[in-house]
């Protein structure tokens, strides 16, 4: 079963996707079937296996392929399709296996993340190296490895990320993301894996298709989630749709290379011009990462078919999806909608960094008036962040941060944005905050109390710090991740006092998240900001949680009689972070740069 992807390699054709599965909804598949001879295309095919049967075939102008469109009926059994191609008195078969589908659809995997999820995302080549076996692999382009460097690979793989899944869990993870782990047979820069060059084989040197099945048995076994990261506005110039294409326009072609010109505005401008709105969506983000044709019926149908093979095969719970704002959207609709159909707990959350709420709302399920709609879940909530956390925090203007949270009426569901404090291609938030200590505890009690579903990036726990120009200073190997590594984050062995308190305070609050349903699903009430002090409360008819942000350079106090909407009733608080409790009788104070999470108790 591991290993279908590499055997049908060897045979005569190889085939895309590599296998099926009976009982499927989506049982209209296209297979390309790619030879190494220019006459394939003209070879007859058969398929005789009870179930199955052939609608309909296409060739390309490069003879080498065919696309063969079948139906597989709700009688097919599992078992092994042989696929007969017929040259005059020549016959060569093709072994293609049809697979009994997973168990727990929407219950142990394709579960989907909610708010009372909690995301941790790491790089696998950054975060630890559990098998030292794979740092090589003979034939691929890239043969780097030096942990000196921040452009070359490091060694981190699954295994390694497997060895600290209690370390995950410690902190109250529920759910991990990695960047992509499919196969990036590119020369150099193969550490952050956003170039494609085979999407049906994990990349080897993170440990290949078996240590990714691994991986997710493992974490569905604990009961954790997980994440896989979608590109699919581009692939690597390596892949073979680029080396060897059926047809040119699998990928957008200009007469020089042609970058996007970054303006999602294009696509509900009233205005926009249509030469512009192509740029945005056919630009080629480098000269190594050619930019697909959605709009191509072939390309669009692999990629939609390769999206639900990979949550059946793998058990994916949900998707990542890179550069949203990028692809073609009414494909994107139709992906989703395929993806929803046969999954229909699965969610999905975009990368779409915008220029603005408006924008950003635009590309997920929202209230706004235009003639296209978003069926995507939630967004990546890069204005909760640049338009409301860092003005709070580096500019001491929490106003900021209530006006941002206050646009939510543009979401259909604000609640199933993911909520960040720093990513891979940012500046981590502790170099943003100028690696202030105090504020990087009020960044991550910020994260773990608001609305949304928090995300932490790798290493922010425990104050990694990094400037993303260039990026690779953001993408720096987890301390411990490495044998011989003299700190380590999973001990720590060798942490400052900072860094363990840092630890200290996510690990409080993330587990005590997982068991506060105010948290994970409770509504949000906010006050105006008043000298600097932003408050805002979590609540359910089962626990109310009073959130304290102080971000002034001076001590504040906390009435509790300001706030008698929520505080009524209640006779004592105690506070998350050290279980101090206190009257609310009280004024209290509040030190500067200080975020306090208060437990209201009766």
């Amino acid at each position: 079963m591991l290993f279908c992807s590499i055997c049908c390699f060897a045979q005569y054709a190889e085939v895309y996707p590599t296998n099926w599965w009976t009982g499927m909804k989506h049982n209209k598949i296209q297979l390309i079937f790619r030879a190494d001879h220019e006459s394939f295309s003209n070879e007859k095919v058969q398929i005789s296996y009870p179930g199955v049967s052939i609608t309909g075939t296409h060739k390309f102008p490069n003879g080498k392929y065919l696309a063969v469109d079948i139906t597989i009926a709700p009688t097919a059994k599992p078992g092994n399709v042989q696929i007969r191609f017929t040259d005059g008195d020549k016959k060569n078969d093709v072994s293609w296996s049809l697979k009994e589908r997973r168990k727990g659809n929407g219950t142990t995997y394709a579960q989907g993340v909610q708010p009372a999820d909690f995301i941790y995302f790491l790089m696998p080549d950054r975060f630890s190296n559990g098998d030292p076996s794979n740092d090589h692999v003979a034939g691929m382009r890239d043969q780097s490895l030096n942990r000196d460097s921040i452009f070359l690979r490091h060694g981190g793989d699954l295994q390694g990320v497997i060895n600290h899944l209690d370390y995950l869990q410690s902190l109250g993870v529920t759910t991990l993301w990695m960047t992509p782990v499919l196969e990036n047979d590119m020369p150099d820069r193969t550490e952050h894996g956003y170039a494609f060059t085979n999407h049906y084989k994990i990349e080897p040197r993170i440990g290949g298709d078996a240590a990714y099945h691994k991986l997710s048995d493992e974490l569905h076994k604990r009961g954790m989630k997980l994440i896989q990261d979608a590109v699919y506005n581009h692939i690597g110039l390596y892949h073979w749709i680029i080396q060897d294409a059926p047809d040119k326009d699998w990928v957008h072609q200009w007469p020089t290379f042609t970058n996007p010109n970054y303006k999602e505005q294009v696509f509900f401008d009233p205005y926009a011009a249509p030469s512009d709105k192509r740029q945005m969506t056919d630009g080629w983000f480098t000269n190594m990462m050619p930019d697909l044709n959605q709009s191509n019926a072939y390309m669009s149908t692999y990629l939609i078919q390769h999206a639900i093979w990979c949550v059946e095969e793998f058990g994916i719970d949900a998707w990542r999806i890179d550069t949203y704002k990028y692809v073609d959207l009414d494909f994107m609709n139709r992906c989703n909608k395929a993806l929803y159909d046969e999954y229909p707990k699965i969610t999905m959350f975009g990368e779409a960094w915008g220029e603005g709420i408006v924008n950003q709302a635009y590309f997920a399920e929202n209230n706004i008036n235009t003639p296209f709609k978003s069926n995507l879940n939630g967004d990546i909530d890069f204005e909760l962040l640049f338009g409301g956390v860092y003005p709070a925090l580096t500019q001491n203007n929490p106003g900021r941060l209530y006006q941002t949270l206050s646009m939510d009426f543009l979401y259909k569901h604000p609640m199933t944005n993911v909520i960040f404090l720093d990513n891979h291609d940012m500046s981590r938030i502790f170099s943003v905050l100028n690696e202030n200590v105090a504020k990087q505890k009020m960044a991550i009690s910020w994260l773990l109390t608001t609305r949304g579903i928090p995300q932490m990036y790798y290493g922010t726990e425990v104050i990694m710090k990094g400037i993303s120009n260039p990026d690779g200073w953001v993408r720096l190997d987890f301390p411990g991740g490495w044998s011989g590594d003299t700190k380590n984050a999973f001990t720590q062995q060798g942490l400052t006092e900072d860094e363990k308190a840092v630890q200290e305070l996510t690990k409080k609050l993330g587990n005590f998240r997982k068991n506060s349903s105010a948290l994970k699903t409770g509504n949000t009430m906010q006050y105006v900001p008043a000298n600097n002090l932003y408050v805002y409360f979590r609540y359910d008819n089962n626990q109310t949680i009073m959130c304290v942000m102080n971000t002034s350079d001076a001590a504040q106090t906390i009435d509790f009689t300001k706030y008698v909407e929520r505080t009524a009733g209640f006779t004592k608080a105690v506070r998350v972070a050290d279980e101090q409790q206190f009257s609310m009788g009280d004024k209290l104070s509040i030190g500067a740069n200080e975020m306090w999470v208060l437990e209201l108790k009766k």
